[in-house]
């Protein structure tokens, strides 16, 4: 668990930074990854990435094609976003949804969650 890299798709300065707070709290040794678009997150994706946490809106569009191409690695992820669940594509609605405004708790079960998931593979 030491060598995680934790992506976080965020483009809201402090809500990225809560969210970095929350990972490094709950998985101190993790390495976060922070991005604020698709493109920055695509770039991001050619290391590996073991888990991620997505708002859907950001700079450059919706964080889809980013899901989309984690689903596809098997890398676990959760959106957490102002959207409501049901705007999510159903292809990628398997995913964790946390809504904003969230509290820490809530990130670190969703984190408690997938982390089992981006262990084993």
């Amino acid at each position: 668990m030491s060598n995680l890299r934790v992506l976080i798709l965020e483009d809201e300065f402090f809500v990225a930074l809560d969210l970095e707070q929350i990972v490094q709290t709950h998985m101190p040794a993790a390495k976060v990854v922070l991005c604020t678009s698709v493109s920055e997150a695509q770039v991001a994706l050619q290391e590996p990435i073991e888990l991620a946490l997505l708002d859907i809106d950001v700079l450059d569009g919706k964080s889809f094609p980013v899901a989309q191409a984690l689903a596809e690695r098997g890398t676990p992820f959760a959106f957490v976003s102002s959207h409501r669940p049901d705007d999510v594509p159903a292809h990628l609605v398997q995913a964790p949804f946390v809504p904003k405004p969230f509290a820490a708790p809530l990130i670190q079960q969703t984190l408690q969650t997938i982390m089992p998931l981006a262990v084993s593979r």
